[in-house]
């Protein structure tokens, strides 16, 4: 093969290499199967991308750095693909697995690409993003002055993040608003504690995971222990509202502590190698109690594995609205002096065999999100005329000295305070609470009574 670039070794050497790698490192049966005009094809668009690279070496007004050309091509390429395929740098890869162990110095967002604009998926809670009301859906139109159109999740990522205590300017469009918002948030350390959990009523126990992590797993199970060690856990409210996703196996392992046996997921790619399922283990923890999940369109990748597990072995009901639909999987590879490849590799399928991927999972029970307004504050039907309230009312016939029930004070600890606002403030919580109560209240009737003997 003769030098077509003369002029140009190095770029007739770059493209060799390419040619051989690509040869050697294809797997036979994909050779096998693409035949010679595939394999020609492929010859031609290098051969295309050399003629490129020798021209912007030969006449670009600067001299380029091939290795960083070469970098923007590789990410260009991973980008047209999809959103979630992706070349990162040593720091970005750094910073990956820095945050699935469990912190990272930002903002506290996860984003991707919708129709080609940088848009947050969900903001993690507790983070300068969530306080600062960031909210799913959000479009990101500039980082610090500086247009997103071009930038890839990965490129906003690292304009995201930075030191603990520094600031980042976003400029946000929300649906409804005619200009965009300005925020100025000053990054910190975004602690991940996954997972944390409260008795709301006697008996009934909330649980939010905000993502999957490496601990999310044993969190969970030692949060369960904990509060079965204060009183028996009789209905669960799980709240996957809001949770970008995380661990793949970190999803599986949540979803077989509610499920027994069964499938809970599987994958399927294009070569067998990708194509796996996971079941279900018969666990140590009796979690038999009534379930409510709730998911939002913030719920998305490893929280819509567990809630299509949950629904389709109908183990519980879900409540809340669509969820964001990411139903790919991404295999992480180590690239040389630290950097990472991120490539979509196959899709995930719910135990009754549906696509999660753009389509989401569609909830039992469709509670819309409606905004809280503090003047709602006034419709606290604690607050409401009673009859008891009202002047010579008539007496329940019992002694004088016997205090009623509606007129007994009540005292609440200030858990159960912050469980009342958050229910007033959040009304797909109320609808979860008020069907787990219907659910452990049938449950309870459904259970054998005692006989009673007459004499």
């Amino acid at each position: 093969m003769s030098n077509p670039y003369p002029h140009s070794p190095i770029i007739y050497w770059i493209c060799t290499i390419l040619l051989t790698l690509l040869t050697l490192t294809a797997p036979g049966h994909i050779l096998a199967q693409t035949g010679e005009s595939k394999k020609e094809e492929t010859y031609r668009q290098l051969e295309i991308f050399a003629n490129v690279l020798s021209l912007l070496e030969d006449n670009y007004v600067e001299e380029i750095e091939i290795k960083e050309v070469f970098k923007g091509a590789i990410s260009g390429m991973l980008h047209s693909l999809d959103p979630h395929s992706a070349y990162m740098s040593s720091d970005e890869f750094k910073e990956l697995q820095e945050e699935t162990r469990g912190s990272f110095s930002g903002i506290g967002i996860e984003i991707t690409i919708v129709d080609g604009v940088l848009t947050v998926v969900s903001p993690i809670e507790g983070t300068p993003a969530d306080l600062a009301g960031l909210k799913a859906k959000d479009l990101i139109v500039k980082i610090n002055d500086v247009p997103t159109a071009e930038m890839t999740p990965n490129e906003a990522i690292k304009k995201l993040r930075g030191s603990t205590g520094t600031t980042v300017t976003i400029s946000i469009h929300r649906q409804g608003w005619k200009e965009l918002q300005d925020f100025t948030l000053i990054r910190a350390l975004i602690p991940i504690h996954s997972v944390k959990s409260f008795f709301m009523e006697p008996g009934l126990v909330y649980v939010r995971i905000t993502n999957f992590q490496t601990q999310t797993t044993k969190d969970l199970k030692e949060e369960l222990r904990k509060r079965r060690a204060e009183q028996p856990i009789k209905g669960m409210i799980l709240d996957l509202r809001n949770n970008p996703g995380g661990l793949l196996d970190q999803a599986i392992s949540v979803a077989d502590i509610f499920l027994d046996q069964g499938l809970i997921v599987s994958t399927r790619g294009r070569i067998e190698d990708q194509d796996m399922i996971f079941e279900a283990e018969e666990g140590e923890m009796d979690n038999t109690y009534p379930l409510i999940l709730l998911i939002n369109e913030g719920s998305a990748s490893a929280s819509e594995i567990v809630a299509g597990a949950i629904q389709d072995h109908k183990r519980g009901i879900l409540v809340g609205s669509q969820s964001f639909g990411k139903g790919s999987v991404q295999t992480l590879i180590p690239m040389p002096e630290g950097a990472g490849l991120r490539i979509t590799t196959a899709r995930y399928y719910t135990p009754g065999g549906r696509s999660i991927q753009a389509t989401g999972i569609i909830p039992d029970v469709e509670v819309p999100f409606l905004p809280y307004h503090e003047e709602d504050a006034s419709t606290n039907p604690d607050e409401k005329l009673r009859e008891a309230d009202l002047k010579n009312h008539i007496s329940d016939g019992r002694p004088a000295h016997t205090e009623s029930p509606a007129a007994t004070s009540k005292t609440e600890s200030p858990g159960q305070k912050l469980v009342q606002r958050q229910l007033q403030r959040d009304n797909q919580l109320r609808s979860a609470l008020n069907i787990l109560k219907s659910l452990t209240l049938y449950n309870a009737y459904d259970q054998p009574q005692a006989q009673v003997q007459l004499p």
